[in-house]
């Protein structure tokens, strides 16, 4: 573990990180390498989500292991198993959790009341393991978008992400579906963006008026007489970026009546975060979080 990510609260855990050497099954493999340890015993580690498996918790105990993998047993008891109709885990180790959050619910409260969020569901979450274990917000996804969302489980974790977001993230894919279709197959678009500090609303200029230079790459991957969706990656992550950048070509995302759209098939903002591609603030290897493309958006195109 990077030393330099030592919490000094008693909530980092202490870990025993095993190198797979030749392929068995996950109870052998423990049996063989944790110091005459019980089967019941390691039935109750993986009960209570204490090892991971290439990083990933697993409560599978015939698990098929291959030659390379890092087996971790943590000192600490995991969170339980989350099942929420909005949030969804898809990965979870020692210092993140990676979300799918649904549409219709924020990120994060904007006020002080006491909106249900993806936060709240997750800081509940977590503290059903311990009271002592926290979640902090990294990036975040509008209300009505939904898709891949990332929370640290430390500020240090948090920090270090946020500041090398731009540096350290190499690939943010969203799926979207728009009135019309665009005028090119795929196409990049540059502008400047400012907002409006009554309306809050985001406006584009085609040339630098001191605004923030924003990059969007798209491509049109189906098409009918009314929709189109696409596949659309960011090189920078400003405020609306995709929604003002689809209706400067005159495809507003369906739904989006702030930024023009005049139809809402789906009853929400046709947009979707549905790849996320980093390297992971410890162990520097790139990870990838892939969440499939809504059933609602391609029931368009049936």
């Amino acid at each position: 573990m990077n030393k330099n990510f030592t919490n000094k609260t008693n909530s980092t855990p202490k870990e025993t990180r095993l190198k797979v050497a030749e392929p068995m099954e996950l109870m052998d493999f423990l049996l063989a390498k944790m110091g005459g340890m019980k089967r019941n015993s390691i039935k109750s580690l993986l009960s209570h989500r204490q090892i991971l498996v290439n990083d990933q918790i697993t409560t599978q105990y015939n698990l098929p292991l291959k030659s390379g993998d890092l087996v971790v047993v943590s000192s600490v008891r995991g969170n339980t198993e989350l099942f929420h109709p909005k949030v969804r885990i898809i990965f979870e180790d020692s210092y993140l959790i990676v979300i799918e959050k649904q549409e219709n619910i924020l990120t994060v409260k904007t006020d002080h009341g006491n909106e249900l969020t993806a936060f709240s569901i997750l800081k509940k979450h977590v503290q059903k393991s311990s009271k002592n274990n926290r979640i902090y917000t990294v990036h975040r996804l509008d209300r009505e978008t939904s898709g891949v969302l990332i929370f640290a489980k430390s500020r240090e974790i948090q920090q270090a992400l946020q500041e090398k977001w731009h540096t350290d993230v190499k690939k943010r894919i969203y799926v979207a579906v728009v009135e019309g279709k665009p005028p090119k197959e795929n196409d990049k678009i540059v502008s400047w963006l400012t907002e409006n500090e009554k309306s809050l609303k985001i406006h584009s200029s085609s040339v630098d008026n001191g605004g923030q230079q924003a990059v969007t790459r798209y491509k049109v991957i189906k098409s009918n007489s009314d929709y189109s969706l696409l596949e659309v990656e960011l090189e920078t992550g400003r405020k609306n970026q995709i929604r003002v950048h689809l209706q400067s070509i005159g495809c507003s995302i369906a739904g989006d009546k702030k930024y023009g759209a005049k139809t809402s098939p789906i009853g929400r903002v046709a947009l979707h975060a549905r790849i996320l591609e980093f390297y992971h603030p410890v162990t520097r290897k790139i990870v990838r979080f892939e969440t499939p493309v809504p059933r609602k958006f391609l029931h368009l195109f049936h």
